[in-house]
């Protein structure tokens, strides 16, 4: 149960491109050297290439051998997150406040390793898209792409997408069908009140303690309004106000995010906390403004594309390393905008080390390089086999 040996023979070259993405990282829509980079290896192995969907993202077009009209997308994600690392490695980040820690630079080298492949063999009959897609951390690159026409433009049969993941072990592959990651909103919850003196906190409307009760009522609303057999998470990641020891803030700026599997509990929450702003506002003789943004869809895997990775990944690492029935991540992943438009699958890719992703310590494994790579090299070839069906 082999990786591609050609694709094996790339491997040195695939950790050096690697590297060199992650000691440059650029963030959602920045992605211009990244997409540079990509575009030129592109060009060298002799593939068609495309730019400025979405912004930095890029196409790849390659053609295989026969007459065949299928047409499959493979996806890959390219930004970084604006945050540090403290990994200490030799090729750790050179940009302050930029970091590869979700592994979107791993993504895009595998998916480079399976374009030179098919290009070198194009032991294929059909047409392979390869999109390199920018923003996928909350900015909505995939949303721009389709936006610009990527589906019009660059049709897909099919579509197939990966994500490293440290949670499982190197060696192991893992694929859900039906829904496997949640919807995603972000908020922004603004709270306006009334300054004063820190020692004369009578004349005040506290935006801090109005600040502090809001976000406690906020978090009754899973365990008070969501059936308990649904999944909900609700966190506030973010509470700004005050600038001084001695003075009461007036403003205070909550932010935060709803994960769901269900569009009725999407739309409850949100209803849910648009009401406790009312109420805590009246309480408080406040005003507190809620924006709640749709960031992200349900993923949901197509259960025949999700056979497809599994049959395959049984023939990359051993079989016994197939999991088909991983619990659904609340995670959420900006492909799922473009699998409501396109059937496909999204797979996950385990690999050595326990520090999660979005972590300051995040390291990937470069060993899982030419598995994913192998992995959508090898879905091409099954699904649009030279003389046969898929």
């Amino acid at each position: 149960m082999p990786t591609i040996d050609r694709i094996d023979g790339y491997a040195d070259e695939l950790t050096a491109i690697r590297r060199d993405l992650h000691a440059h990282p650029e963030i959602g829509f920045e992605e211009v050297r990244t997409s540079g980079i990509v575009a030129d290896k592109l060009k060298s192995w002799g593939i068609e290439v495309h730019r400025g969907l979405g912004g930095t993202g890029v196409i790849g077009v390659i053609k295989g051998k026969g007459s065949g009209t299928k047409r499959i997308g493979l996806r890959a994600d390219m930004d970084a997150l604006p945050m540090e690392e403290n990994t200490n490695l030799k090729w750790s980040s050179k940009i302050p406040g930029r970091f590869h820690g979700c592994g979107h630079d791993g993504h895009t080298t595998m998916l480079l390793g399976t374009a030179r492949y098919l290009a070198e063999t194009r032991n294929f009959d059909g047409t392979v898209h390869l999109i390199f897609q920018p923003a996928e951390e909350g900015l909505g690159g995939a949303r721009a792409m389709i936006k610009d026409g990527l589906f019009e433009k660059f049709p897909c049969d099919e579509l197939y997408g990966l994500h490293n993941a440290p949670d499982l072990n190197h060696g192991e592959i893992a694929i859900l069908p039906g829904p496997a990651m949640a919807s995603a909103d972000f908020f922004d919850l603004r709270i306006t009140g009334y300054g004063a003196h820190g020692a004369m906190p009578e004349r005040s409307k506290d935006a801090v303690i109005i600040a502090t009760a809001l976000a406690q009522a906020i978090q009754t609303i899973v365990s008070r309004n969501v059936e308990p057999l649904q999944a909900a998470v609700i966190s506030i990641t973010q509470i700004h106000a005050g600038s001084a020891y001695n003075v009461i803030p007036g403003e205070a700026h909550l932010c935060g995010t709803i994960r769901t599997f269900s569009d009725e509990v999407r739309a409850l929450v949100a209803e849910r906390i648009r009401a406790i702003c009312a109420g805590i506002a009246a309480a408080f003789q406040c005003t507190i403004e809620a924006d709640i943004r749709d960031t992200f869809g349900v993923l949901v895997n197509q259960v025949e594309q999700s056979k497809v990775v599994e049959e395959v990944a049984r023939t990359i690492v051993d079989p016994a390393n197939v999991i088909t029935r991983a619990q659904p991540k609340m995670g959420s992943e900006d492909f799922a905008d473009m699998l409501q438009t396109v059937p496909g699958a999204y797979f996950w890719v385990g690999h050595d080390g326990s520090v999660p992703v979005h972590n300051p310590g995040f390291v990937l494994d470069d060993k899982i390089l030419p598995i994913g790579a192998s992995m959508f090299a090898r879905i091409i070839e099954t699904r649009m086999p030279v003389g046969g069906n898929a």
